[in-house]
């Protein structure tokens, strides 16, 4: 039996975007005392967002295209707006009531200290933010960036000092609408000519044949020590409804077939020796295995066959792999490489300041850990997901050279 889904949290959304909407627009309309504004904006406003209310509800278990995507865009750019000035008309009506208590004055003596200050920054800010998502929506989805990192070890195979390994993840071909902004990242991609190139699952956002019309582009990307893959979450189609199990598993087959398209070498619970000057480094994948994201991988079974001191590369596409059971494993893995969780495509890594609200769900989200002598690296991802932009958080082509401690202290 189906279980009915619950309107009390649909119910108190729908408050709190009324009081939100009422309170921003009154402090803009103080502004323009003698125009429609606040109507206009008001009713444009709700109407959207509660047709977008009810097209969730419904369409819950249905992928976004067409309008109710344009639309649920235009809602959030709106809201996340709406949020930002309310939180300043908030502190300046908190600095208005204080002065009239402290001072023992009517508030209405302190008005045009929020028409001439806290309304404009307000109007101001909402602006900005509409501004910034814009930018991220036309710009920064595509922004790719080259981030490079050299990693030290002490049991590198010295026939590996030097050695270059290009990673991308999280490409979700399903959502790209631009082959020449994609060819730009291709091209960024072969440009670094990196001796091997890995890519850490989430190939589609649900179906196989979304990567179709890229696999050209993809079939591009070149690396002297081959392409290798793995699944991230979303490529098992395990988020939208199927007629039958039978087309589910098919589409995992069209998806694993797409990867040999491509020249990847797609790694399922197993390992490969990539080998140089008669030395050899173990490349591991495992299937998707992540906390509250399915645990599918076995790591176990992608070790079989290693020794526990070889030199030991493993691809697993969620980061919660790590901590779970890879860093403190009794087979050491020297670096983990992983995806999944984008930065958000939201946040801030400038002045010195990281931030994202994915740090409320992964406490490590980006960039490079070391815990226990063992890296791990989580690639911000090559494409983007939900929301078809990014701000702050861009795309990303990971660059990592092997070196070894001898090397370091020359």
């Amino acid at each position: 039996m189906r279980r009915k889904t619950s309107v009390l949290p649909y119910i108190i959304f729908i408050i709190f975007l009324v009081i939100i909407n009422w309170y921003v627009t009154n402090g803009f309309q103080i502004l323009f005392p003698n125009f429609f504004f606040q109507e206009t904006f008001t009713s444009v406003n709700l109407i959207i967002s509660f047709s977008l209310i009810a097209a969730i509800f419904r369409l819950q278990s249905h992928g976004m295209d067409g309008f109710f995507k344009l639309a649920t865009h235009f809602f959030v750019v709106i809201f996340v707006a709406e949020i930002v000035a309310s939180l300043i008309l908030l502190v300046g009506d908190i600095v208005i009531l204080a002065l009239a208590f402290f001072g023992n004055h009517d508030p209405e003596t302190f008005l045009p200290l929020r028409i001439n200050t806290f309304s404009i920054i307000a109007l101001i800010a909402f602006i900005i933010v509409i501004l910034v998502f814009i930018d991220g929506i036309v710009r920064g989805k595509y922004a790719y960036r080259v981030i490079k990192k050299t990693l030290f070890f002490d049991d590198l195979p010295p026939a590996f000092e030097g050695f270059s390994i290009t990673q991308i993840s999280d490409v979700h071909s399903g959502s790209f609408n631009n082959n020449k902004a994609v060819q730009k990242g291709i091209d960024l991609i072969n440009a670094q000519k990196s001796d091997l190139l890995v890519f850490t699952g989430d190939l589609v956002n649900n179906k196989a044949e979304e990567i179709v019309p890229w696999i050209p582009l993809f079939q591009q990307i070149k690396a002297s020590y081959g392409k290798f893959s793995i699944l991230g979450n979303h490529d098992y189609g395990d988020y939208i409804k199927w007629p039958n199990d039978l087309e589910k598993r098919k589409n995992l087959q069209n998806l694993k077939d797409y990867h040999q398209q491509i020249g990847f070498k797609l790694l399922l619970d197993e390992n490969v020796t990539i080998e140089k000057g008669g030395q050899k480094i173990d490349l591991l994948g495992v299937e998707n295995w992540g906390i509250g994201f399915g645990e599918r991988g076995d790591l176990n079974k992608a070790l079989s066959g290693t020794n526990q001191n070889d030199f030991k590369i493993l691809l697993s596409h969620d980061p919660s792999h790590f901590d779970a059971q890879v860093k403190t494993h009794a087979s050491k893995i020297n670096l983990t490489l992983s995806g999944h969780t984008h930065g958000m495509q939201f946040g801030i890594e400038a002045f010195g300041i990281k931030w994202s609200p994915v740090k409320y769900r992964y406490k490590h989200w980006a960039g490079l850990k070391e815990e226990l002598g063992r890296f791990l690296y989580i690639n911000r991802g090559f494409g983007f997901l939900g929301f078809s932009g990014r701000i702050g958080i861009w795309p990303e082509i990971t660059v990592i050279e092997l070196r070894t401690f001898n090397h370091k202290a020359q």
